[in-house]
Order: C-alpha cells, then structure tokens, then sequence
C-alpha cells in the first residue's frame, strides 16, 4: 500500500513541477503524467513524483480527510 498526497501545481519547469502541499512548497517529477501538467492542477504526489491528475474536489475531500485522520491520531 502507499500513500499520495493531493498538491496544487504553483511552477512548471521541463520535467518537473514546484507544489503546494498544505502551505509547504517541494519539487516534484512529473514524467510519469500522461499529460503535461498545467499550474493550478493538483496532482497526486508519492516520494518526489506526481503520479496522477485529480480534480480539485477530489484534491479537498482526500486533504480533509488526511487532516481529520491525523488529528484523531494525534
């Protein structure tokens, strides 16, 4: 099993994207999209790759979840 993470896409560069996850900014892969990504997509981000699109609600429903899983934990 692994876990992704939804992030928004802030810069395009060749090869790789700088996104947003939760106010941190990290550089990211982006060979392993289909399609070339676009800012303001969100992406879902595995050890340093974007692996798939997904929509924005999709992106703030998993977010919600993820912070509502982590505060019961912690």
């Amino acid at each position: 099993m692994c876990l992704g993470i939804p992030a928004k896409i802030i810069k395009i560069s060749e090869g790789f994207a700088t996104v947003d996850i939760g106010g941190i900014e990290r550089e990211v892969s982006t060979i392993l999209l289909e399609d070339e990504p676009l800012i303001d997509e969100y992406v879902l981000v595995h050890v340093g790759f974007a692996i798939s699109k997904l929509s924005e609600v999709d992106a703030e429903e998993t977010l919600k979840f993820l912070k509502e899983f982590s505060d019961e934990i912690y």
